[in-house]
């Protein structure tokens, strides 16, 4: 060994520095400064990494070397946080959404809240008293980036610790619009008041809770055909590949039509027609080209070279280069909402106490409440929030290799539907609309998020955001766009793994992986690839039950089984009536179960055993969090090529 810059080389090495020592001399390093300190950094975070994967926190988060019977192979502390970071850049937008949209008036602050709009309204939709509703109503603005930041953070950092999966949570896109435009109304002209709406919030997150405990929740994911469900991991990406391209969070590649349903846009904002269209300035916009560039084909680039952290630094540039005034490409253009952003901007670090939004359920459902306009807002927000959030949660964990194989179920499912219910409720106390899990968690799991140490460090950057959601929440929509296109890519990888051979699955398939980015909610897809299913099977099985099953369906013996009582651990409502605790499962693996269950493993074969206890390294190749024969293979055609 030689030693050179405090760095020790093997002699085999020297050639490396460009020259060749004289017998009992040093070599001449001939590498720059820059050269040098790299590859100190790379081998002080290498240290870091293993530190970190052999502590406690290695062990509670199953990271790789961590020494966890289950711990999961590629899982690092680096990259997890590098993948939080990920995640909440690409759900920083929520953020403004909710509160501060910049093209538009806020979505859950329109609605008012306890901001009184005196009637009656002008022609225009103002207030008797619109200067004090004004003045309210900024108020209820900062209100909700308080309570949206705090729920985001703590929900994440909560469902991250209990489930250990790199899942964000934070109050849902779609079910804020309904909240506002359909059940309260815009400043309170809906329905109901919007205490009665937070009220059946509330209520949904309990009857959620329930259903989670009693394992109804989980079973209605396991009986859901396997080809759906893979099918709605495939449309989900589309969805994101729309919203990247949309203007509302991502490029404004397209725009809505009167002729037809899409149309190409990229004109810039303020040629943008009462309709949404682009009539004239069709893909001019420098702030669409620089987020293509910068924040698709760099990133791009980078992510083909293995290049780590390559969406949060493409996220970065974009957002530096659009921050300085008076560019064609600022995000504070001079204009009455360009000024307003930016004197929130400029304030940097700010917290707003919450003074409008805080715990104002109405407790009393009796008497003029609107009863009937309250239940039909509960069984909208539980129907449409449990076929969401689930089909989220399972394309997600399937996206990252964390589903059991042969049982469409991942890790502590049951753990992570309650955590889901539990803050749904705790959000309606801060005055939001049903927390979800996010769609935008695939961009974390492509930067090679594995653990709940992602959504960690992704609450963490929620909780920060209190103090600095001047900053965070600036992160203009094309810096995001491009980075959700290519998360779309890469889970379109999954779509070969839907059953193409029998039409009785490919064409439930294929409806829903295209009505949830066409009807613009992932619930709506679900259920219309669920009723084509349910159609489709239905007049196949009276055909063939009709002719004594002489006619038969090509390709029949292709079919995929299906069956409601899935296989693997029954709901615990199940259980209370039956001896057995499993479905569909041989003795050896009951008992392979039983064991993990009660927190034992069977001993391992001498041949299994390591050569030495004391020299566990971190590169030895283990199990993830099942065993292989129960566990998805983190590729599949699903995982990205991101380096890990």
């Amino acid at each position: 060994m030689r030693r050179v810059n405090d760095v020790d080389f093997p002699n085999h090495d020297l050639h490396h520095f460009g020259a060749q020592p004289f017998p009992g001399q040093d070599p001449v390093d001939t590498r720059s400064w820059f050269e040098i300190k790299v590859e100190q950094s790379l081998g002080l975070l290498s240290r870091v990494n293993h530190w970190v994967n052999t502590s406690a926190l290695g062990s509670l988060f199953r990271l790789e070397g961590s020494g966890h019977p289950d711990e999961i192979k590629g899982a690092n502390f680096s990259t997890e946080l590098r993948a939080g970071l990920t995640t909440f850049a690409t759900m920083a937008y929520i953020i403004a959404v909710n509160a501060t949209n910049g093209q538009q008036a806020s979505i859950l602050a329109e609605s008012g809240f306890d901001c009184h709009c005196a009637k009656p309204l002008s022609v225009s939709g103002e207030c008797a008293n619109e200067d004090e509703w004004a003045l309210c109503y900024q108020e209820v603005k900062l209100d909700l980036i308080t309570a949206t930041a705090g729920i985001s953070g703590f929900a994440t950092i909560v469902f991250g610790l209990l489930t250990n999966l790199p899942i964000a949570l934070a109050p849902g896109m779609g079910l804020n619009a309904y909240f506002t435009y359909q059940v309260v109304g815009i400043k309170g002209t809906g329905p109901i008041n919007y205490k009665v709406a937070l009220m059946a919030v509330f209520i949904e997150g309990w009857i959620f809770f329930a259903l989670a405990l009693l394992g109804l929740r989980h079973w209605l994911v396991k009986i859901i055909p396997n080809s759906i469900k893979i099918a709605s991991g495939v449309g989900i990406g589309f969805f994101l590949t729309l919203i990247g391209l949309s203007y509302g969070s991502g490029l404004g590649a397209i725009t809505g039509a009167i002729s037809t349903p899409l149309a190409i846009g990229g004109c810039p904002a303020e040629l943008l027609t009462p309709t949404g269209g682009c009539d004239t300035g069709v893909m001019t916009n420098p702030k669409l080209w620089v987020g293509v560039i910068f924040g698709g084909i760099f990133t791009a680039v980078l992510m083909a070279f293995r290049v780590k952290s390559a969406i949060v630094v493409g996220i970065i540039m974009v957002s530096i280069l659009s921050w300085p005034r008076g560019t064609s490409l600022t995000y504070f253009p001079d204009t009455p909402e360009g000024n307003r952003r930016w004197e929130y901007f400029r304030h940097v670090v700010s917290f707003h106490p919450i003074k409008h939004t805080m715990a104002q359920q109405q407790w009393d459902l009796g008497g003029d409440t609107g009863t009937g306009h309250f239940f039909l807002a509960l069984f909208t927000f539980l129907y449409v929030d449990i076929i969401d959030c689930t089909a989220t949660m399972y394309s997600i964990a399937r996206f990252c290799g964390r589903v059991r194989k042969g049982e469409s179920d991942f890790p502590r499912s049951t753990l992570a539907y309650c955590t889901d219910a539990a803050c749904i409720s705790l959000g309606s106390l801060l005055g939001t609309s049903p927390v979800t899990a996010f769609i935008e968690s695939g961009a974390g799991v492509a930067e090679g998020g594995r653990t709940g140490l992602t959504a960690l460090a992704t609450g963490l950057c929620f909780l920060t955001s209190l103090f600095f959601a001047p900053i965070l929440a600036s992160i203009p929509p094309w810096a995001t766009g491009s980075t959700l296109v290519l998360v779309g890519c890469l889970m379109m990888r999954q779509v070969s793994l839907v059953n193409w051979k029998y039409i009785g699955d490919a064409i439930p398939a294929f409806v829903t992986m295209m009505f949830i980015p066409f009807s613009y909610s992932v619930a709506y897809g679900l259920i219309a690839g669920l009723f084509t299913y349910t159609a489709l099977n239905s007049g196949i099985y009276i055909v063939m039950w009709a002719s004594k099953q002489s006619i038969l369906p090509d390709q029949y013996d292709d079919k995929e089984y299906w069956t409601v009582r899935p296989r693997g651990e029954k709901p615990w409502i199940f259980r209370v009536f039956s001896k057995e605790r499993y479905w569909d499962m041989s003795d050896e693996e009951i008992r392979e179960r039983e064991l993990r269950r009660t927190g034992r493993r069977r001993e391992r074969p001498p041949s299994a055993d390591r050569q030495s206890q004391g020299h566990r390294d971190s590169s030895v190749q283990r199990q993830s969090e099942v065993p292989s024969s129960e566990q998805e293979k983190p590729g599949e055609g699903v995982v990205p090529g991101q380096a890990v």
